[in-house]
């Protein structure tokens, strides 16, 4: 067995350079040894960003092809817009086919795909050329739920029972680039964004360490999507401007605000309901995650505004608006939590880590494509569930060809009152 793997990233934005590349500082095993973005500048950042924090001396590529094909590659991590994932998969899998390239595992960033069918047919590429594969949902890799889940399952739930309810959510004042605003590109708006973090979580921490995934069975879906504050004429224009005239909310919605609920059967036979809610319309001191475990005789919190960690600055403490105490920063002064390394607290660390170790063993990671398909199912049920204005068993009919109206630029902001009233 190889003693360090070589990574590869296919994607060189924001969260390439915020949470992925830092990671690595943390992870002895691996190197970063490659930087492809369409753009040799981007890459060349991304570059310098891996040298600066001891994690590589990564080559620059604009060329899918000749990156994967590069003998220092062992696996690539796909960190791209979600509408570009098929046809980046697509080239490895034509490469790996041929023989041309070496590589042992991919691993692509939440959420695998925009619907059920691309998700499927990511699935199908990575079978169909052998690979290993890791579905990047940080938060499932979260220290505190780690932590939560190991005690909650060792010593409340062999006396009380199994948890019945996870409250799990993800809320900031909205994405930093035109194409996440963008309800065909991205594949909806705030519900696919972020409550694939929150269903996963979540549904990581009702399933027991001696649980097999199938054996949670999904009964029923239902969920309301509704856009409450990027529809309002000041902010319809703010992001007008924002984006250069990209994105006109007067036009084009997408949700901002989604809540969906999934019912469960549990292995023994019990019910058990995720809660996961997401928005774009939260504004606080920055990015809240924030868990709830209900059980019979026990409780777990998880809110990570609340640190270790709190600086105050006072109105005389005056300058140019930071990002350097938490993500989705909205303030300055008065008396702010600050993340010491948020790339651990979100989970990138231990996510990346269980990555590139179970990558250097041969063994499929325990997040995986299969439950990145899953999720997509989850998401797409919850669309039409709001669309339809009820409850669904899951999974409901017509799931596989279904694309929601906010994908199709076909949703109306006003469909929330019109579903409401039936």
């Amino acid at each position: 067995m190889k003693e360090k793997i070589g990574i590869g990233y296919i994607g060189a934005g924001f969260v390439t350079n915020t949470y992925h590349i830092p990671s690595w500082k943390s992870i002895r095993n691996a190197e970063i040894k490659a930087i492809c973005a369409a753009h040799e500048e981007t890459a060349k950042y991304s570059a310098k960003l891996c040298e600066e924090n001891g994690v590589g001396k990564p080559k620059v590529y604009t060329d899918i092809r000749k990156m994967v094909n590069d003998p220092n590659v062992d696996a690539v991590w796909i960190t791209t817009p979600h509408y570009l994932r098929i046809p980046i998969m697509e080239i490895i899998a034509e490469e790996v086919l041929q023989g041309k390239s070496n590589l042992i595992g991919v691993a692509c960033e939440k959420p695998l795909a925009r619907n059920v069918k691309e998700a499927k047919e990511m699935l199908n590429l990575v079978k169909k050329c052998g690979l290993l594969h890791g579905y990047l949902e940080n938060y499932v890799f979260a220290p505190p739920i780690i932590k939560g889940k190991e005690i909650l399952w060792k010593r409340g739930v062999p006396i009380a029972g199994r948890p019945y309810l996870v409250r799990c959510a993800e809320e900031h004042s909205g994405p930093h680039k035109a194409w996440f605003w963008d309800g065909k590109r991205q594949g909806g708006g705030v519900l696919i964004d972020m409550i694939c973090h929150s269903h996963e979580s979540a549904r990581s921490l009702i399933i027991g360490p001696d649980d097999e995934k199938k054996d949670l069975k999904p009964l029923t879906v239902s969920a309301e999507i509704a856009c409450l504050k990027w529809t309002r004429p000041k902010y319809i224009e703010f992001l007008k401007n924002m984006t250069k005239g990209e994105i006109d909310y007067s036009k084009t919605p997408a949700e901002d605000y989604a809540v969906s609920m999934v019912l469960y059967e549990a292995p023994d036979g019990s019910l058990c309901m995720i809660e996961a809610t997401s928005s774009w319309c939260f504004v606080g001191p920055g990015l809240r995650m924030s868990v709830e475990v209900l059980g019979p005789e026990y409780f777990m919190q998880v809110n990570t505004l609340n640190p270790e960690l709190f600086i105050f600055f006072s109105r005389e403490i005056k300058g140019e608006a930071g990002k350097d105490l938490i993500e989705k920063q909205t303030a300055d002064r008065g008396l702010m939590p600050v993340l010491p390394d948020d790339c651990y607290t979100y989970g990138f660390v231990n996510e990346n880590r269980h990555m590139a170790e179970s990558f250097l063993a041969g063994k499929m990671p325990m997040e995986n494509w299969e439950d990145g398909l899953f999720i997509i199912e989850i998401l797409m049920a919850s669309y039409m569930a709001a669309e339809k204005g009820k409850k669904l068993r899951f999974p409901p009919e017509g799931l596989e060809e279904y694309v929601p109206k906010v994908a199709k630029g076909e949703w109306s902001a006003k469909s929330i009152i019109e579903v409401s009233s039936i």
